[in-house]
């Protein structure tokens, strides 16, 4: 079975209205295999948009290609397949609830009977039953950021593209977004998730790559990226130059603070050598504390990390 989302070099260069060239997206590689929820991770100005626009066939790529549900980019009839919730949404704000989800459904080809019953069902998901009625323009920003998730979904796409979904929801929306991509993912869809909220990301996705300046610096499933660091937090007295010089052969120290540290090693085996180190050259232990690095704390060092491959 071909992969959901597939690209190859694809890059994207801008050119101002001066003359200078700006590269969006540089050689992007992705492979976001059917069935799974992805998700495409950056600082701000990474390129993560123009790479979905590029993949809805919105943009043209200055060079290299992909395919979205085995069709190339920008195939037609492919979209109809597809399902889409942009960041900055402008809806018809004059229509209803009710008339909105129409428009778009008759827009991707649905039949009456089936628009009118998938209508009732996705209002029902996104918590909007009682304001079907309702125009567009008297709906706050999570309302509005909720119908737009339901028009999203309302074909039962094979691919739906979230472009930041929850940027405008409470604590409650937000999971009830990530109740719609469990259910969409076990329908058997593929999700491409963009957000910067990545306690929200690491609960829902399978996967995950992290662009930075137009480049994918990391991608893989997350459960591998994040068992690449174990943290430890320790508090010792009397850690001498010597044993810091010691751990920095297989560890890194990430934050120091009186007599509390904060280490990365890059396996549990190396925690015992943590400690065995330090009472080795002397220090007195006085706790240790173990934990997994979050997909924030992951994605932060591999954007510094990056930086300082580039300065070196």
């Amino acid at each position: 079975m071909t992969a959901a989302i597939e690209t190859h070099g694809l890059r994207k260069k801008f050119r101002s209205l001066l003359g200078k060239e700006l590269v969006a997206v540089d050689s992007l590689d992705l492979v976001v295999e059917r069935g799974s929820v992805f998700g495409l991770l950056g600082p701000n100005g990474a390129g993560k948009t123009t790479t979905i626009q590029m993949l809805l066939g919105n943009v043209r790529p200055t060079a290299g290609g992909g395919s979205l549900l085995g069709k190339p980019l920008g195939h037609t009839a492919t979209k109809q397949h597809i399902g889409f919730l942009p960041e900055k949404f402008q809806f018809h704000d004059f229509l209803t609830a009710e008339e909105f989800l129409h428009f778009h459904g008759r827009l991707v080809g649905m039949e009456w009977p089936e628009l009118r019953k998938r209508t009732d069902v996705v209002l029902e998901t996104v918590g909007l039953v009682d304001r079907r009625k309702s125009q567009i323009r008297e709906f706050s920003k999570g309302m509005q950021q909720r119908i737009g998730l339901a028009q999203a979904i309302l074909h039962q796409p094979e691919l739906v593209i979230l472009d930041e979904p929850t940027s405008a929801l409470d604590p409650i929306g937000r999971r009830d977004v990530r109740d719609v991509i469990r259910q969409l993912k076990q329908r058997g869809a593929t999700v491409m998730l963009n957000s910067h909220l990545l306690s929200e990301v690491e609960m829902a996705c399978d996967s995950v790559a992290i662009i930075n300046k137009g480049r994918v610096v990391r991608h893989g499933p997350l459960d591998t990226l994040l068992l690449s660091k174990s943290i430890v937090e320790l508090e010792a007295r009397n850690v001498t130059a010597h044993a810091l010089d010691e751990l920095s052969r297989f560890a890194r120290v990430l934050s120091h603070e009186g007599d509390r540290y904060t280490v990365a090693v890059n396996s549990d085996d190396d925690i015992p050598e943590v400690a065995a180190v330090l009472v080795r050259n002397d220090a007195k232990l006085m706790q240790m504390q173990y934990q997994r690095e979050s997909l924030e704390e992951f994605f932060i060092r591999t954007i510094e990390d990056d930086a300082q491959g580039e300065k070196g």
